[in-house]
């Protein structure tokens, strides 16, 4: 698979109304999209950091996988996005032939109309890594 950039970092938070002044006031950035993903029972705010975005993600439903992981780990850092030039589909396929246990078997729809899927942390040296295609 052909990684082009960090698409965005993904950060599990309980609030995205708590945790957005610390992102303006402190660190200067502006949230540029909020939106919900139902099917994954989240809602998002996106902004930006050069050419790479974060993602802060707040459950919306306590079966939501980010409140899963705020119950077990705490706010934080939940996953890393990489963009893939030759598509999610090609990706996933090459991933699981090398080993890598997939969550996602094939691509679906995720936040800003992008294409998605999400590989296990327990074959990618512990991080929940995401592939993305626009």
């Amino acid at each position: 698979m052909k990684i082009t950039h960090i698409e965005h970092l993904g950060i599990a938070v309980k609030s995205i109304e708590e945790a957005l002044p610390y992102y303006g006031n402190v660190l200067g950035l502006t949230c540029y999209n909020i939106e919900t993903v139902e099917d994954q029972k989240v809602r998002t705010a996106f902004l930006k950091v050069g050419d790479t975005k974060i993602e802060l993600l707040e459950a919306t439903s306590p079966e939501s996988t980010i409140a899963k992981f705020i119950e077990n780990k705490g706010p934080g850092v939940h996953h890393v996005a990489f963009a893939v030039a030759d598509g999610v589909a090609g990706a996933l396929v090459e991933a699981e032939e090398k080993g890598v246990r997939l969550i996602d078997k094939a691509p679906r729809k995720g936040a800003e109309g992008l294409t998605i899927a999400f590989l296990h942390p327990k074959s990618t040296q512990g991080v929940l890594t995401e592939l993305c295609e626009e």
